[in-house]
């Protein structure tokens, strides 16, 4: 019987430490046999395999597609890439399964999986739980495979990407990949794409000497403004470890979070697809839907996590969905999975269509007084538990609480959010009034709540 870390097997793909006691090469072979036996239950016989360039990704990959072909499965192994690439290759390569080995914007030491079966279709918890249940019996498949293919999709992808969103106007851009996987593309696509491009910590390091490569923390996102700043560029862009996540400055620095670029993208999306629906997470600020309701769309809130808003936009026939993460998912002239070159490119496209500066155009969007996201440190085993017991309260307390995912509480013209990160062993929390002073009591009322309930009062809005 096979005994990896349940906690592993989070919400939508499987994240560890690079470890003896988590993620290991015995470890992937594993969980590819495991992989290969519900593929094969689902009737997929053929899998991309893909990996970003973590210090560990390379030789997880080799012992991943050694478990796919002993199983029977044939291997279209792409090398290194982005996470998008590897759903892109999909398309391309027509081959519906998908193992991409990588930890996305997790610290150095960590990796992971991600899994899916079939094009824009990644594993959901319930199916999280059937591939855990599988490795833990041991459930595999023997059979014979065809040699792995191998391909090189990079000036392919490109040129696809490219041809979707044509630049309308040269720009200036500060490219920051943090030294994550993304550097090795990013720059070579928005150059073909016709800007001018300023690269910073584009060279691949896996330990991240600087900061970890996560758009969604304020470390990364300062040092992208400053460098914006400095070298006098329209706009500043930076890119999470596997090119999942856009991050966003104006030419003054000033970070443009997603839920309100996001805004500025559904206008572009509204231009097109009149009425459309356009679907956000639970952790997006009050003025990102009405703003597309404004422009004639129609907003719907849903579950953080990427294979729910994939789901939840191809269930709802939407044009184009986004969290307050960065990961962007475009359905209209693209696939509905979430690319974070693509989404550059279009936020491009409509900064050239409307010719005016990057905060110009924000300032056209509502604003409300917003924290950045804010992570407390807990344990992956009881992290739920504490987030069921704070709604409870919340409740209790006679407060109108959204549950859909955690805890989202309105209170004094504002809201606070708690819910269980799905990646790390943390809370995520996040809060928006319409005044600094309604703001700062939203964030002690909940202060109060975390404490009764056992938490840190330490956050982080760092990323790291």
């Amino acid at each position: 019987m096979a005994t990896l870390k349940r906690t592993m097997f989070r919400e939508y793909d499987i994240r560890g430490r690079e470890s003896a006691e988590e993620l290991h090469d015995d470890a992937l072979y594993h969980i590819a046999r495991g992989f290969a036996a519900m593929l094969t239950r689902k009737g997929i016989a053929r899998v991309v395999v893909g990996h970003d360039a973590r210090g560990t990704s390379e030789s997880f990959s080799h012992s991943a597609i050694r478990g796919l072909t002993e199983s029977g499965i044939d291997v279209v192994d792409i090398g290194t890439c982005t996470t998008p690439m590897s759903y892109w290759s999909q398309y391309y390569l027509d081959v519906p399964g998908l193992l991409m080995v990588t930890a996305s914007h997790n610290p150095a030491g960590w990796n992971g999986v991600k899994l899916g079966t079939g094009p824009s279709k990644t594993l959901l918890p319930d199916e999280i739980k059937e591939l855990y249940s599988i490795i833990e019996r041991e459930e595999y498949v023997d059979g014979a495979s065809n040699p792995v293919e191998h391909k090189d999709i990079r000036d392919a992808y490109i040129a696809d990407l490219v041809s979707r969103a044509p630049a309308i106007k040269k720009l200036k851009i500060l490219v920051n990949t943090g030294n994550g996987t993304a550097g090795l593309f990013a720059p070579a696509l928005l150059r073909a794409a016709g800007h001018d491009i300023v690269e910073h910590y584009t060279e691949v390091d896996a330990t991240y000497p600087h900061y970890t490569a996560n758009p969604d923390g304020t470390a990364m996102m300062e040092d992208t403004g400053a460098q914006t700043r400095a070298h006098q560029c329209d706009i500043g862009l930076a890119f999470d470890g596997d090119g999942d996540r856009l991050g966003v400055v104006d030419e003054n620095g000033a970070t443009i979070w997603p839920d309100r670029y996001l805004a500025l993208l559904s206008r572009l999306v509204l231009q097109k697809e009149p009425g459309a629906k356009i679907v956000f997470d639970v952790k997006v600020s009050e003025a990102l839907p009405e703003d597309i309701a404004a422009h004639g769309g129609i907003p719907l809130m849903w579950k953080t996590g990427h294979s729910y808003i994939k789901a939840k936009l191809a269930k709802e026939g939407a044009a184009l969905a986004g969290e307050m993460s960065g990961h962007i998912f475009f359905a209209q002239d693209f696939y509905g999975f979430d690319d974070a070159f693509f989404a550059a490119l279009k936020l491009l496209e409509y900064v050239g269509r409307e010719g005016k500066t990057v905060s110009e155009l924000i300032a056209s969007t509502p604003y409300y007084v917003s924290t950045p996201t804010i992570q407390v440190t807990v344990t992956d085993e009881g992290k739920y538990s504490i987030v069921d017991t704070l709604v409870a309260d919340f409740k209790a307390s006679g407060y109108k609480v959204n549950d859909i995912n955690g805890a989202r509480v309105y209170i004094k013209d504002g809201w606070g959010l708690v819910r269980a990160s799905s990646n790390t062993p943390s809370l995520v929390l996040r809060f928006e009034a319409k005044t600094e002073k309604d703001l700062l009591e939203i964030q002690d009322i909940f202060r109060e709540k975390l404490a009764a309930a056992g938490v840190s009062s330490t956050w982080d809005s760092s990323g790291h």
